[in-house]
């Protein structure tokens, strides 16, 4: 017999998942979030409802809010079922559920009035995000691009604003207005100095509003940085009749992820925050080196795996590590090229946490997919892989994995794997970067004149010619072929 959750069903659903030991009397908002995704709730809520669980902190309970259509599905789905949401912890030999019950409610999209009262109400004490890395409107550099047609409209009309960061600016000017302190701004997103990144959004629109409103907000207002991590993949079918049959429970967005999850962030909350540091997040003066390895080594483990694993029909991240050729390329990439220009993490050995990697990217359960890493690259390889090619090209050191990575993905453009199984892409600037990869097949090269994603890497002589020999041998003799012979140590540019 299947349950449906809501919380008329909690004492049902008890028999078979852990359920929240606090009710939704005894909980209000302190939390406005933007972006309420898998991550987030398997991330955030769930350290909440820790804290919430243990009877401490429940004047902090989530908000939500969003500005995309996703969100809107969200919220009809949460809202259908009270706001619960069941999270599935998956290790090799471990599955175990659990309802959180943080979130309060969820704010209409599109209520662009609502979500600005919410935003100025005292309550509200942090404004938390998860919009992907995609969402910050920043350039290769990972500068703020203030002329982005998103935000130009947003700065054309600050009172009816379409952007997360316009919805935040203008909460911060009317409790501004109203003489109420501003609220802490939390990313929870993987980039680095998410925080910066965060000030650099809200100041850089608020200066095409005004300078002094700009000098306000980067006075007043806090963006501590964070680095966020658990493995979370998509819901689908699988997933959600898979809870059904194990668990007995019917949730229309359930969460599935690993049990591993890690949390480190900069003390910086002017006006308060929960006892994270009670339910194992770590608070640290600076949050850099943290997340300055988990992206390089982790995330930009993921972005390596990607494409070879797509190209040769893999689906699982799984079936990825257990194939020989792309495991052994992931370790020697790692150990060879990425893990040396990763600056020292306090208390930390760097080859560990690369093994924990290993063993988390194995884990046959939680069922996480090469298309979901595999999209969105156009934002996600000037973040994960092409630092570490800058930084070894300034050491005049060997890029020749790094370049292979990047020759993967402009192969995986093409738009066929090596069997000629189409290639479905999910990545918002998909039809220019096919353009380009079909292009580069006469000219390597153009497919590096996309500058929003290589920056200034693509004027390093030494890396076109990299890029070009690995892309060609990939043409020429396939994918596996191209992994042995970088194995093998036969892929570095001729003499």
């Amino acid at each position: 017999m299947t349950i449906t959750l809501s919380l008329s069903t909690l004492d049902q659903v008890a028999k078979t998942a852990a359920v929240p030991a606090y009710s939704r009397e005894e909980i209000s908002p302190g939390i406005l979030h933007f972006g309420v995704g898998n991550f987030h709730r398997a991330h955030q809520a769930v350290y909440l409802d820790a804290l919430f669980n243990a009877g401490k902190d429940r004047d902090w309970a989530i908000l939500g809010a969003g500005t995309m259509p996703s969100d809107a599905a969200m919220r009809d789905k949460l809202s259908a079922q009270d706001y619960l949401t069941t999270v599935v912890e998956q290790d090799v030999n471990v599955m175990a559920a659990r309802v959180t019950g943080v979130m309060a409610g969820m704010l209409p999209v599109g209520d662009t009035e609502a979500i600005i009262a919410a935003l100025a109400d005292p309550k509200i004490r942090i404004v938390s995000l998860t919009i992907t890395e995609g969402g910050y409107f920043i350039d290769a550099s990972g500068s703020f691009n203030p002329a982005h047609p998103a935000i130009v409209a947003d700065a054309s009309n600050p009172a009816a604003p379409k952007t997360v960061f316009g919805l935040i600016l203008a909460g911060l000017q009317r409790r501004r207005s109203a003489g109420i302190p501003a609220f802490t701004v939390m990313s929870c997103d993987n980039i680095p100095h998410n925080g910066k990144v965060t000030m650099n959004a809200v100041a850089g629109l608020a200066r095409l509003v005004s300078a002094e409103l700009a000098e306000w907000v980067t006075a007043h207002v806090a963006f501590p940085n964070s680095m966020v991590d658990r493995i979370t993949p998509a819901t689908g079918p699988r997933e959600i009749e898979a809870l059904a049959s194990q668990f007995g429970i019917a949730d229309q967005w359930p969460v599935f992820c690993e049990e591993f999850k890690q949390w480190v962030m900069e003390d910086n909350f002017p006006l308060g925050r929960p006892a994270f540091e009670t339910v194992g997040v770590t608070f640290v003066s600076d949050v850099s080196p943290y997340e300055l390895m988990k992206i390089r080594i982790l995330n930009g483990g993921h972005a390596a795996i990607a494409y070879p694993a797509a190209l040769l029909d893999v689906h699982f991240v799984h079936e990825a590590m257990e194939h020989p050729l792309i495991r052994a390329f992931l370790a020697k990439l790692e150990n060879e090229e990425i893990i040396p220009v990763v600056p020292p993490v306090p208390d930390t050995s760097l080859a560990d946490y690369f093994a924990l990697i290993e063993r988390r990217f194995l884990n046959p359960k939680i069922g996480d997919t090469i298309p979901r890493l595999a999209q969105d690259g156009s934002n996600r390889q000037p973040k994960f892989i092409l630092p570490s090619t800058a930084d070894r090209l300034a050491r005049n050191e060997s890029i020749t994995g790094l370049s292979l990575v990047s020759a993967l993905w402009c192969r995986y453009f093409e738009g066929e794997t090596d069997s000629g199984k189409p290639i479905a892409f999910n990545d918002v600037h998909a039809e220019r970067l096919h353009k380009a990869a079909l292009a580069s097949r006469d000219n390597p090269e153009i497919f590096l004149m996309e500058e929003d994603v290589f920056g200034t890497v693509n004027k390093n002589e030494h890396f076109r010619r990299a890029f070009a020999h690995a892309l060609q041998t990939l043409r020429a003799q396939g994918t596996a072929r191209t992994l042995q012979l970088y194995l093998d140590n036969q892929l570095a540019l001729p003499a």
